[in-house]
Protein backbone atom coordinates (compact mmCIF):
# COMPACT_ATOMS: atom_id res chain seq x y z
CA UNK A 1 0.00 0.00 0.00
CA UNK A 2 1.64 3.18 -1.22
CA UNK A 3 -0.19 6.92 -0.77
CA UNK A 4 0.85 10.23 -1.64
CA UNK A 5 -0.02 13.60 -0.84
CA UNK A 6 0.89 17.44 -2.35
CA UNK A 7 0.26 20.31 -0.84
CA UNK A 8 1.12 22.85 -3.17
CA UNK A 9 5.32 22.48 -2.67
CA UNK A 10 4.85 20.31 0.15
CA UNK A 11 5.04 16.77 0.01
CA UNK A 12 4.62 13.12 2.19
CA UNK A 13 4.21 9.68 1.09
CA UNK A 14 3.61 6.71 3.34
CA UNK A 15 4.32 3.43 1.71
CA UNK A 16 3.14 0.08 4.15
CA UNK A 17 5.59 -2.83 2.76
CA UNK A 18 5.81 -6.56 3.54
CA UNK A 19 9.36 -6.32 0.82
CA UNK A 20 11.45 -4.33 -0.50
CA UNK A 21 10.09 -4.98 -4.14
CA UNK A 22 6.87 -3.37 -2.86
CA UNK A 23 8.50 0.57 -2.19
CA UNK A 24 8.33 2.59 -5.08
CA UNK A 25 11.82 4.28 -6.14
CA UNK A 26 10.86 7.48 -4.77
CA UNK A 27 10.31 6.18 -1.01
CA UNK A 28 14.06 4.69 -1.57
CA UNK A 29 16.44 6.95 -3.63
CA UNK A 30 15.04 10.48 -4.14
CA UNK A 31 17.46 12.69 -2.15
CA UNK A 32 14.91 15.37 -2.38
CA UNK A 33 13.26 13.69 0.99
CA UNK A 34 14.09 12.48 4.50
CA UNK A 35 12.66 9.23 5.61
CA UNK A 36 11.48 7.36 8.24
CA UNK A 37 11.33 3.97 8.36
CA UNK A 38 10.04 1.53 10.73
CA UNK A 39 11.06 -2.26 10.41
CA UNK A 40 10.21 -5.27 11.55
CA UNK A 41 12.75 -7.30 13.20
CA UNK A 42 14.69 -9.43 10.97
CA UNK A 43 15.05 -6.60 8.61
CA UNK A 44 18.36 -5.96 6.98
CA UNK A 45 19.56 -2.76 5.99
CA UNK A 46 23.00 -1.07 5.08
CA UNK A 47 22.98 2.82 6.29
CA UNK A 48 26.16 4.96 5.38
CA UNK A 49 28.16 1.18 5.12
CA UNK A 50 26.68 0.15 8.27
CA UNK A 51 24.87 -2.78 7.76
CA UNK A 52 22.00 -3.36 10.38
CA UNK A 53 20.44 -6.91 11.26
CA UNK A 54 17.41 -5.78 13.20
CA UNK A 55 16.79 -8.09 16.39
CA UNK A 56 13.50 -6.31 17.68
CA UNK A 57 11.19 -3.72 15.43
CA UNK A 58 13.25 -0.11 14.98
CA UNK A 59 12.95 3.44 13.83
CA UNK A 60 15.91 4.71 11.68
CA UNK A 61 15.96 8.77 10.43
CA UNK A 62 17.60 8.67 7.16
CA UNK A 63 18.56 12.73 6.08
CA UNK A 64 18.02 13.03 1.82
CA UNK A 65 21.85 13.23 1.80
CA UNK A 66 21.88 10.12 3.27
CA UNK A 67 22.50 6.41 1.47
CA UNK A 68 20.21 3.41 2.30
CA UNK A 69 20.58 -0.22 0.76
CA UNK A 70 18.11 -3.17 1.77
CA UNK A 71 20.25 -6.46 1.91
CA UNK A 72 17.26 -8.48 1.31
CA UNK A 73 14.10 -8.12 -0.17
CA UNK A 74 12.25 -10.39 1.07
CA UNK A 75 13.68 -9.72 5.22
CA UNK A 76 12.43 -6.04 5.19
CA UNK A 77 9.16 -5.39 6.18
CA UNK A 78 7.32 -2.37 7.61
CA UNK A 79 6.44 1.25 6.54
CA UNK A 80 8.16 4.13 5.31
CA UNK A 81 6.94 7.84 5.78
CA UNK A 82 9.54 10.12 3.59
CA UNK A 83 8.62 13.65 3.26
CA UNK A 84 10.31 16.81 2.11
CA UNK A 85 11.62 19.92 3.87
CA UNK A 86 8.73 21.99 2.95
CA UNK A 87 6.42 19.74 4.50
CA UNK A 88 7.81 19.72 7.93
CA UNK A 89 12.14 20.94 7.97
CA UNK A 90 11.74 24.67 7.03
CA UNK A 91 8.60 24.88 9.93
CA UNK A 92 10.12 26.79 13.39
CA UNK A 93 10.33 23.91 15.03
CA UNK A 94 11.58 23.07 18.72
CA UNK A 95 15.87 22.43 18.15
CA UNK A 96 15.91 18.87 18.79
CA UNK A 97 13.26 17.90 17.14
CA UNK A 98 13.75 19.03 13.83
CA UNK A 99 15.47 18.23 10.73
CA UNK A 100 18.66 20.03 12.17
CA UNK A 101 17.95 18.08 15.17
CA UNK A 102 19.30 14.94 17.50
CA UNK A 103 17.58 12.26 15.01
CA UNK A 104 18.89 13.71 11.55
CA UNK A 105 22.24 14.84 10.56
CA UNK A 106 23.43 13.04 13.66
CA UNK A 107 27.23 12.63 13.65
CA UNK A 108 27.51 10.49 16.46
CA UNK A 109 26.59 7.50 14.12
CA UNK A 110 22.94 6.43 12.51
CA UNK A 111 19.84 7.41 13.99
CA UNK A 112 18.36 3.84 14.91
CA UNK A 113 15.94 3.48 17.40
CA UNK A 114 15.23 -0.09 19.09
CA UNK A 115 11.67 -0.62 20.03
CA UNK A 116 10.38 -2.46 22.98
CA UNK A 117 6.96 -4.58 22.11
CA UNK A 118 4.97 -1.58 23.72
CA UNK A 119 6.61 1.17 22.23
CA UNK A 120 6.47 -0.31 19.08
CA UNK A 121 2.40 -0.61 19.61
CA UNK A 122 2.65 2.74 20.24
CA UNK A 123 4.33 3.93 17.05
CA UNK A 124 2.43 1.31 14.61
CA UNK A 125 -0.53 2.95 15.95
CA UNK A 126 0.67 6.85 15.12
CA UNK A 127 1.75 5.27 11.45
CA UNK A 128 -1.58 3.73 10.98
CA UNK A 129 -3.20 7.09 11.99
CA UNK A 130 -1.37 8.47 8.93
CA UNK A 131 -2.14 6.21 6.72
CA UNK A 132 -6.24 7.12 7.49
CA UNK A 133 -5.46 10.91 6.97
CA UNK A 134 -3.59 10.38 3.66
CA UNK A 135 -6.92 8.96 2.65
CA UNK A 136 -8.94 11.84 3.92
CA UNK A 137 -9.12 14.80 1.61
CA UNK A 138 -10.42 18.36 4.12
CA UNK A 139 -8.98 21.12 4.96
CA UNK A 140 -6.97 19.87 7.89
CA UNK A 141 -5.37 17.10 6.60
CA UNK A 142 -2.16 18.51 6.18
CA UNK A 143 -1.49 19.69 9.31
CA UNK A 144 -2.57 16.75 10.82
CA UNK A 145 0.00 14.71 8.95
CA UNK A 146 2.56 17.07 9.91
CA UNK A 147 1.32 16.95 13.63
CA UNK A 148 1.46 12.83 13.39
CA UNK A 149 5.13 13.60 12.35
CA UNK A 150 6.59 15.56 14.77
CA UNK A 151 4.86 12.91 16.82
CA UNK A 152 6.97 9.56 15.46
CA UNK A 153 9.70 12.29 15.73
CA UNK A 154 9.37 13.75 19.09
CA UNK A 155 8.10 10.00 20.72
CA UNK A 156 11.42 8.96 19.07
CA UNK A 157 13.99 11.73 20.54
CA UNK A 158 12.43 10.63 23.92
CA UNK A 159 13.73 6.93 23.27
CA UNK A 160 17.06 7.55 21.85
CA UNK A 161 17.63 10.18 24.14
CA UNK A 162 16.99 7.12 26.98
CA UNK A 163 19.01 4.86 25.34
CA UNK A 164 21.95 7.53 25.43
CA UNK A 165 21.93 7.93 29.22
CA UNK A 166 20.57 11.61 28.79
CA UNK A 167 16.89 11.02 30.21
CA UNK A 168 17.27 13.11 33.11
CA UNK A 169 16.72 16.89 33.70
CA UNK A 170 20.16 17.08 34.63
CA UNK A 171 21.86 15.45 31.66
CA UNK A 172 19.73 18.06 29.28
CA UNK A 173 22.40 20.59 29.50
CA UNK A 174 24.52 17.85 27.99
CA UNK A 175 22.34 16.45 25.53
CA UNK A 176 21.79 20.12 23.68
CA UNK A 177 25.65 20.32 24.09
CA UNK A 178 26.03 17.44 21.95
CA UNK A 179 23.23 18.56 19.46
CA UNK A 180 25.46 21.72 19.29
CA UNK A 181 28.25 19.82 18.41
CA UNK A 182 26.88 17.72 16.04
CA UNK A 183 25.29 20.06 14.12
CA UNK A 184 28.11 22.52 13.93
CA UNK A 185 30.42 19.36 12.41
CA UNK A 186 27.46 18.75 9.94
CA UNK A 187 27.38 21.95 8.72
CA UNK A 188 31.41 22.91 8.50
CA UNK A 189 32.93 19.87 8.15
CA UNK A 190 33.89 20.58 4.59
CA UNK A 191 35.78 23.73 5.93
CA UNK A 192 36.43 23.16 9.54
CA UNK A 193 38.88 19.77 10.42
CA UNK A 194 40.80 21.04 13.24
CA UNK A 195 39.19 20.55 17.15
CA UNK A 196 40.24 24.05 17.67
CA UNK A 197 37.74 25.26 14.97
CA UNK A 198 34.81 24.03 16.48
CA UNK A 199 35.86 25.09 20.45
CA UNK A 200 35.83 28.48 18.73
CA UNK A 201 32.59 28.17 17.19
CA UNK A 202 31.47 26.86 21.05
CA UNK A 203 33.52 29.48 22.85
CA UNK A 204 35.39 26.62 24.85
CA UNK A 205 38.78 25.48 24.65
CA UNK A 206 39.50 22.20 22.60
CA UNK A 207 40.65 20.84 25.97
CA UNK A 208 36.95 21.86 27.29
CA UNK A 209 35.13 20.42 24.74
CA UNK A 210 37.47 17.23 24.65
CA UNK A 211 36.37 16.69 28.14
CA UNK A 212 32.62 17.88 27.88
CA UNK A 213 32.72 15.06 25.14
CA UNK A 214 34.12 12.17 26.94
CA UNK A 215 31.33 12.45 29.76
CA UNK A 216 29.58 10.53 27.15
CA UNK A 217 31.63 9.56 24.47
CA UNK A 218 34.28 7.31 23.78
CA UNK A 219 34.98 8.72 20.40
CA UNK A 220 37.58 12.48 20.34
CA UNK A 221 36.20 15.30 18.84
CA UNK A 222 39.03 14.62 15.99
CA UNK A 223 37.73 11.36 15.64
CA UNK A 224 34.10 12.57 15.15
CA UNK A 225 35.34 15.41 12.93
CA UNK A 226 37.83 12.76 10.73
CA UNK A 227 34.65 9.89 10.48
CA UNK A 228 32.69 12.75 9.01
CA UNK A 229 34.88 13.66 6.39
CA UNK A 230 35.52 10.04 5.77
CA UNK A 231 31.89 9.10 5.36
CA UNK A 232 31.26 12.18 3.07
CA UNK A 233 34.68 11.02 0.55
CA UNK A 234 33.06 7.53 0.98
CA UNK A 235 29.46 8.76 -0.07
CA UNK A 236 31.25 10.64 -2.98
CA UNK A 237 33.66 7.61 -3.98
CA UNK A 238 30.46 5.50 -4.13
CA UNK A 239 27.58 7.16 -5.48
CA UNK A 240 29.11 10.30 -7.33
CA UNK A 241 31.61 10.31 -10.37
CA UNK A 242 33.82 12.66 -9.04
CA UNK A 243 37.53 12.21 -9.17
CA UNK A 244 39.88 11.40 -6.57
CA UNK A 245 40.64 15.01 -6.99
CA UNK A 246 37.27 16.74 -7.10
CA UNK A 247 36.30 14.93 -3.75
CA UNK A 248 39.36 16.27 -1.92
CA UNK A 249 38.79 20.15 -3.25
CA UNK A 250 35.60 19.50 -2.41
CA UNK A 251 36.23 18.19 1.27
CA UNK A 252 38.59 21.61 2.25
CA UNK A 253 41.94 19.78 0.94
CA UNK A 254 44.08 21.69 -1.02
CA UNK A 255 46.46 18.59 -1.57
CA UNK A 256 44.58 16.00 -2.81
CA UNK A 257 47.83 13.28 -1.77
CA UNK A 258 47.17 14.65 1.60
CA UNK A 259 43.84 13.62 1.39
CA UNK A 260 44.55 10.28 0.13
CA UNK A 261 46.95 9.47 2.65
CA UNK A 262 44.08 10.49 5.17
CA UNK A 263 41.94 8.09 3.77
CA UNK A 264 44.22 5.31 3.90
CA UNK A 265 45.13 5.94 7.75
CA UNK A 266 41.40 5.81 8.54
CA UNK A 267 39.56 2.89 6.30
CA UNK A 268 43.26 0.81 5.42
CA UNK A 269 42.11 1.36 2.00
CA UNK A 270 43.25 3.83 -0.90
CA UNK A 271 40.40 5.53 -2.50
CA UNK A 272 40.53 4.16 -5.45
CA UNK A 273 40.45 0.73 -4.46
CA UNK A 274 37.30 1.68 -2.06
CA UNK A 275 35.44 2.74 -5.10
CA UNK A 276 35.70 -0.61 -7.08
CA UNK A 277 34.72 -2.71 -3.97
CA UNK A 278 30.54 -3.15 -3.99
CA UNK A 279 29.03 -1.55 -1.88
CA UNK A 280 31.76 -0.15 0.54
CA UNK A 281 32.21 -3.68 1.61
CA UNK A 282 35.14 -2.52 3.81
CA UNK A 283 35.58 -1.95 7.80
CA UNK A 284 31.80 -2.28 7.80
CA UNK A 285 30.04 -2.67 11.26
CA UNK A 286 28.16 -6.09 11.68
Amino acid sequence: MSLFKQFTHKKIGIVKFDAATDLPEVALTDKNFNRILFLRAGSALRVDFQKHVLRQDSLFFIGSNQFFEVEDDNRFKGYVIYFNRDFYCIQIHEKEVSCDGILYNNVYGSSAVALTKEHARTMEAILEEIVDEMQRDDMAVEEMLRILVKKVIIKSTRLWKEHAGYAKHDDQPEAEFLRQFSQLVESHFRKRHGVADYADLLNITPKALSKRLSRYRSETPNDIIKDRIMLEAKRLLLYTDMTVKEISYDLGYEDPAYFNRLFVKTTGIAPAEFRRQPHGMVKQAG
